[in-house]
């Protein structure tokens, strides 16, 4: 089953590629990586929320949007290479914006890691990195980085 057929069967749909905030591209590739600039969870041009996790920003409500930071990052990897190329997720790296006290970056992070492994199966398994940060870029809860193995 090719990738764009699974996001199909699961009712999700790539949104378009969020437009950079500052100076950088969305996504480049490096013979068989693509790697992806951090992606905020941007909808529609504006964020959902800002603020802490842990203070302003729930940490369920930061889980979703880590998924959709995820999403965000399907979309530029497709903008570069195509969706059906990619063949594994290698790395996801995800920044929390955490309020004093809050240890639950993990579990922030892991909105982005089960979207991967629901639409890779096996192939979503991926090494990862969440860190706890006191600022991202327009007061953001999440940011993530995807880097893909691609065909």
């Amino acid at each position: 089953m090719t990738v764009s057929a699974r996001l199909t069967e699961l009712g999700i749909e790539l949104p378009p590629v969020v437009k950079p905030v500052a100076a950088y591209i969305p996504a480049v590739r490096t013979g068989n990586l693509v790697y992806t600039s951090g992606q905020l969870p941007m909808v529609d041009g504006a964020l959902p929320a800002t603020g802490k996790v842990g203070a302003e920003v729930s940490a369920e409500d930061a889980k979703e949007f880590a998924r959709t930071c995820a999403l965000n990052a399907l979309a530029a990897v497709d903008s570069v290479v195509g969706i059906d190329a990619v063949t594994r997720v290698v790395k996801v790296v995800g920044f929390v914006a955490s309020a004093p006290g809050f240890g639950g970056q993990p579990g922030v992070i892991n909105g982005a890691s089960e979207l991967f492994g629901e639409v890779f199966g096996d192939a979503g398994a991926h090494a990862r990195s969440a860190v706890g940060v006191s600022e991202l870029p327009l007061n953001a809860p999440v940011e993530v980085e995807l880097i893909v193995e691609v065909q």
